[in-house]
């Protein structure tokens, strides 16, 4: 049975906290799943919030890009950054509106980001952004070559400071309002895929790989 983390003060969810979760296990298995984290950070006393690409390699989270991102330089000065990462699993529809809501699994990330020199370590970052997005993608293209990782600056953030909030179930609807004739309940979401359309230059006897034609999230090889 995974530990739960001990939360920090930034990391400890204070609304709701009956939904508030912090062991790894949990935490990791939401970062796994979705696609695109939102970074925020202030530079030159000006706040934003990016959305980017990630990959986790234990218990760590990489982000990367181009030497001329303004995000990626900033983070290199060690400034802190918050993370959030969030699915959405279903649309919650109360008998009042007050009490509609939405039913989801989120993460937030507290830290510093520091900038991975090691070659090794980089080309291990790539490959878990690129086996994020589609597994067992890695192996079946071409690796970065020396100009293409120069190119490329890759940034660590622990998962140390970090919380999961999730809700699920049905509408919770004052007692008074259980009598009113409407319609309430959950509309589950889920993120699918569509067909993979082909590239037109691809030559005619390539097939779509297995784990391209089952895509699915969270992945599966099989």
């Amino acid at each position: 049975m995974p530990q739960p983390q001990a939360p920090s003060p930034r990391s400890t969810v204070k609304r709701t906290p009956q939904r508030a979760n912090y062991e790894s296990e949990t935490i990791y298995q939401i970062l796994d799943e979705a696609l695109v984290c939102h970074i925020g950070f202030i530079a030159n006393g000006q706040p934003f919030v990016i959305p980017t690409a990630y990959g986790r390699v234990e218990d760590t989270l990489y982000i990367h890009g181009s030497p001329a991102s303004r995000m990626l330089r900033s983070l290199q000065q060690g400034i802190d950054v918050c993370v959030t990462v969030t699915l959405i699993d279903g649309l919650v529809l109360a008998r009042s509106a007050f009490h509609h809501s939405m039913n989801y699994r989120s993460v937030v990330i507290f830290g510093k980001a520091t900038l991975v020199e090691d070659t090794e370590r980089k080309l291990a970052a790539l490959q878990a952004f690129t086996e994020h997005v589609i597994l067992g993608r890695w192996q079946q293209v071409r690796s970065p070559n020396h100009q293409e990782l120069a190119r490329t600056i890759v940034l660590s953030l622990p998962l140390t400071e970090a919380s999961a909030k999730i809700r699920t179930g049905g509408p919770i609807d004052d007692d008074v309002d259980y009598q009113i004739p409407v319609w309430a309940g959950e509309i589950p979401l889920k993120l699918t895929a569509s067909v993979p359309i082909s590239d037109a230059q691809l030559a005619p006897d390539i097939e779509v790989p297995v784990n391209l034609r089952n895509y699915s999230r969270p992945q599966k090889l099989d």
